[in-house]
């Protein structure tokens, strides 16, 4: 296993640090690297190699140590012995922050123990101790450089970060309510507060998903072979439910943690500290798991807890690996539960009206999910089931391709990346809304399919609601949208998913039911939704279409140039943002509209109205995209 660098120490002075435990592995760490790196090299480079390989294995902590401490004037053969020590550490902290991987974590036990310790507290107590590291490593490089000669003659004060990839404050694992089949779970250490290091760019082995995540008719988790000190853990809330993340500490595997924390919200502390038994477990990067048997989930019946499991395997060595496990995961309880998930993006409008006109205008766009939801048939004040809708993550997986350079300024010192250099399905995390609006219960207006490759008239609409609930559900289960090539299937082709993939696909391209059990329990959730989507929309209370957001039809293999010369376009490229800034126009229309009737039908007299949007759609259809587009026409915000 690659090693990476978990710091445990208390240091405050740059003696201490370069007396720690966690320099001398780092040291360690850096020095094999360097070796490798230059035994690598053609024979005929080997002569200038084996000298600087014979220095770098000479190279001890406490000769460091005594350089700092040092008093007196050095002889000249030392002087230069230091001054060639401190660049080959200036070149190990730059390696430090470049490449290396880094946890600095502490115990938080106080938080569930009783004590004045509180979520709140520890977080600041994690930000502060990942703000201090950093300025304690870099006066150290000061001090090092200063003592022989190499500091610049004029003071500089750098714009540099050496801040941990992950601060964590962490809880002992057997805080969690663990069935006795997973008690080895409990020696892994459970972090409940975090703070990452934005702006960083993580190469990961794999840059798309190409195999499904599905059922497995055997439990993939090997208790006997389970090693908990090479894991760490996040207890991550998935809306309704615990699932309890543990991540493999080798390379590949680990850089998922940073994107996890900046995806979805940690799981409630209080809800651990009352005994609460995790709902799912998944393991990412598990070197004991068959690359080909194990990748998939497990429903423990006899533990009443969901597995999910992604062997080390570097294809499977993605960000898309982690998040779409947890959300099927998410997925399987929901249609368990009866609830329908809604592979979306939705957008809660807070709706107000000008005083003198009674005009509705968008005072404001809160997210309620970028990419997965569910949708619960609750009881309203009126004891009439209503569809509510309540979201999964607090942020959003953004695929940079169809993004305007506004928009990406605008992630900028908030985004943990992956793959900037690989081209092609560039994907940052990005925060985008708040625990508070993805966990709470709003009732769904719109629901609408994203159509990405129909291309549309200038004066045509590209919101189609003149149909009846069950010519909509149609669209919805064909499920087809034209592939930008991050997946399998080749860009430019249509391929068909069931609802938009509901993780995990129900049905494959060819009609064929994947997982029949909980197929015919989606299917018994469906047509509870659709009976009372019907009563609904007689009733003028909701409205079900399809929105056409043309983002891959410039792509479609099927358009012709003559079609995208008829609908205004001046090139194929083009439409990738034209297409969506057209839905987006048509959706703000469409949303003012219904918030003047859901006023009249308030008594007409509310002064502001919330007007719930859903847009299903798999990968690239344009949810994002159109709620990019809206945000510019909206001017709701400046940069």
């Amino acid at each position: 296993m690659e090693e990476i660098l978990e710091i445990r120490d208390g240091c405050s002075t740059p003696e201490q640090l370069l007396k720690s435990l966690a320099f001398a592995r780092y040291l360690k760490i850096y020095k094999r690297e360097f070796i490798e790196h230059l035994e690598s090299r053609p024979e005929k480079r080997q002569h200038e190699a084996r000298p600087r390989i014979s220095f770098i294995k000479s190279i001890e902590p406490r000769e460091i140590v005594a350089m700092l401490d040092e008093k007196r004037l050095s002889s000249k053969e030392q002087h230069e012995r230091n001054r060639e020590l401190v660049r080959f550490l200036d070149g190990a902290f730059h390696h430090y922050r470049g490449r290396a991987y880094s946890r600095l974590v502490r115990l938080q036990n106080a938080v569930v123990a009783g004590g004045e310790e509180t979520p709140d507290t520890v977080k600041e107590r994690v930000t502060g101790k990942a703000q201090h590291l950093s300025k304690l490593i870099l006066e150290t490089r000061r001090q090092l450089l200063n003592k022989v000669g190499l500091d610049m003659g004029v003071r500089r004060t750098q714009g540099l970060s050496v801040s941990p990839n992950v601060t964590a404050g962490e809880i002992s694992g057997h805080y969690l309510n663990l069935p006795a089949d997973y008690v080895n779970l409990a020696y892994v250490p459970l972090t409940v507060a975090a703070d990452i290091q934005t702006g960083v760019n993580y190469n990961t082995p794999s840059n798309k998903r190409a195999l499904p995540f599905y059922e497995l008719p055997h439990n993939p988790f090997n208790a006997e072979a389970f090693a908990p000190e090479e894991w760490v853990s996040v207890a991550l809330q998935v809306g309704a439910w615990l699932i309890v993340a543990y991540l493999h500490k080798s390379r590949g595997c680990i850089e998922m943690e940073p994107g996890l924390l900046n995806l979805f919200p940690f799981g409630k502390v209080d809800e651990i500290q009352a005994d609460r038994r995790p709902d799912g477990l998944f393991f990412f990067g598990d070197p004991n798991a068959d690359e080909q048997q194990d990748l998939g989930y497990f429903w423990d019946e006899t533990n009443s807890v969901l597995i999910g499991c992604v062997p080390n395997h570097d294809p499977l060595k993605y960000f898309g690996y982690a998040k779409k496990p947890i959300l099927t995961l998410h997925n399987v309880l929901a249609i368990r539960k009866g609830e329908m998930p809604l592979h979306c993006g939705c957008t809660r409008y807070v709706m107000r009206f000008g005083e003198e006109t009674g005009e509705p205008y968008i005072a404001d766009m809160l997210v309620k999910a970028d990419d997965m939801g569910r949708v619960a048939l609750e009881s309203g004040i009126d004891g009439q089931l209503h569809p509510m809708f309540y979201g999964t993550e607090t942020g959003a997986f953004a695929c940079l391709d169809g993004f305007s350079e506004q928009a990406k300024l605008m992630m900028q010192g908030r985004e943990v990346g992956y793959n900037n250099a690989m081209g092609s399905n560039a994907r940052q995390i990005v925060p985008i809304t708040e625990a508070e609006e993805v966990e709470q219960a709003d009732v769904l207006d719109v629901l609408l399919y994203m159509n990405n490759f129909n291309l549309i008239e200038e004066d045509g609409c590209t919101i189609k609601i003149d149909m009846s609930v069950d010519e909509a559900i149609e669209h919805f289960r064909l499920g087809e949208r034209v592939a930008a090539g991050s997946t399998q299937t080749h860009r430019g082709s249509k391929e068909s998913s069931y609802w938009a993939n509901p993780f995990p696909l129900l049905k494959d391209n060819q009609g064929q039911v994947l997982h029949q059990e909980l197929y015919e329990q989606f299917k018994n959730n469906e047509a509870r939704f659709i009976s009372e989507m019907k009563n609904l929309v007689a009733q003028d209370e909701m409205l079900i279409g399809v929105a056409c957001s043309q983002l891959m039809a410039g792509a479609f293999k099927d358009n012709s140039d003559e079609d995208v010369d008829r609908c205004h376009y001046h090139s194929r490229e083009a439409i990738e943002q034209e297409g969506p800034a057209r839905l987006a126009e048509d959706l703000i229309d469409l949303i003012k509209k219904r918030a003047l009737l859901k006023r009249e039908q308030l008594g007409g007299r509310a002064s502001q109205v919330s007007v719930t949007v859903a847009l299903i759609g798999d990968s690239r259809t344009g949810k994002s995209e159109t709620a990019e587009k809206m945000e510019g026409i909206l001017s709701l915000q400046v940069i």
